[in-house]
């Protein structure tokens, strides 16, 4: 008997630790949702400030110089899309990093580490003396992060974690995601819509609000998750219990989001064409019913992703994409995959 339950054991341990490789190497969730787990639903917008590793390469300029127009950039090899590692031995983070180095750098040519997709090189940069104000550049349009509204999908009570957007944020102009260094989470006022129609997508127009309420520590394709310092305005206190994915079921649920000063909204929607496949986002349709929300926005906009999802008093996921020629349509995350990520 005791050989028995050592082998009944083994071939557990070896289960568990086969479904961890899974994760790790192909990004299969484990839908370990086995007890009552109790979170705080969102709905609320929150403002995301995202530093990632370096400055990136907006494009590139002529600079007017002696009577011609040249750019340094240019003939450095550097182009829209690079990301700035370093000028000489510097790392740098922010914008005004580069343009300070350039600036007070007196002409003089500098070493530049880019990277360029996977891969990094070295060029020199030499700046020049610009005509108009006297001052060193490079021909250089840079940006330093990522700024932008999205809905906070659930709180975590016991450890006011959260977990927002249903999907991740990703570096301008590519499917890549951007590189975590910082991020920064603030109040946002919802100030307006632009509502959906087809083939053109609608949104939530807003303004932040001063002082952080909190800061982002992940970045995944699951969504960005991080932690509040303090809730976001019109967070409420009380929890549900998280669905697990095998309790989610074609049908009538509702919508939690904010698109004006009046607060949380919650709104009816359909869920259909559920996705058991195991991918990691995209299982499930959801199609705006609540004529009030089609009234106001259209149906989905940018800006309410990350918005919960309730079906038969539990939290089954979150809103995440917008389907572009049908504003009425969209994607939803199963909340197991959500909780999964945050791991």
């Amino acid at each position: 008997m005791k050989s028995t339950n050592t082998k009944s054991m083994t071939r557990v341990l070896t289960a568990l630790f086969c479904a961890i490789v899974l994760f790790i190497y192909t990004g299969t969730p484990l839908h370990a949702v086995d007890r009552d787990t109790r979170l705080i639903p969102g709905g609320v917008p929150f403002g995301v400030k995202l530093y990632a590793e370096g400055v990136s390469v907006v494009g590139v300029s002529d600079v007017k110089c002696e009577g011609e127009r040249v750019c340094p950039a240019r003939e450095a090899g550097i182009v829209a899309k690079d990301v700035i590692l370093a000028l000489g031995d510097k790392k740098v983070s922010a914008a005004t990093e580069v343009s300070d180095i350039i600036s007070n750098g007196g002409g003089e040519a500098i070493k530049v580490t880019v990277r360029r997709g996977e891969d990094e090189f070295i060029t020199e940069l030499t700046p020049v003396l610009c005509a108009d104000d006297g001052k060193y550049k490079a021909g250089l349009l840079i940006r330093d992060g990522t700024a932008g509204i999205g809905t906070v999908t659930y709180v975590d009570p016991e450890t006011g974690s959260f977990a927002g957007l249903g999907h991740g944020i990703c570096e301008s102009g590519s499917d890549k995601l951007a590189p975590l260094t910082r991020g920064a989470v603030v109040n946002v006022t919802v100030s307006g819509i632009a509502k959906g129609q087809p083939g053109v997508p609608g949104e939530l127009k807003g303004y932040f609000s001063s002082g952080k309420i909190g800061t982002l520590f992940g970045n995944t394709e699951c969504g960005v998750y991080g932690v509040f310092a303090e809730y976001p305005r019109g967070m409420c206190a009380d929890t549900v219990e998280a669905a697990k994915t095998g309790e989610i079921c074609a049908g009538d649920a509702e919508l939690w989001c904010t698109t004006d000063e009046s607060g949380v909204g919650k709104y009816t929607v359909q869920i259909s064409d559920i996705d058991h496949s195991g991918r990691s986002v995209k299982n499930f349709v959801v199609t705006v019913t609540d004529p009030v929300l089609l009234n106001k926005t259209g149906g989905i906009v940018q800006g309410m992703s990350g918005s919960p999802i309730i079906q038969n008093g539990k939290l089954i996921g979150a809103l995440t994409h917008v389907l572009v020629n049908d504003p009425t349509k969209g994607y939803g995350i199963f909340i197991e995959n959500m909780l999964s990520a945050a791991k």
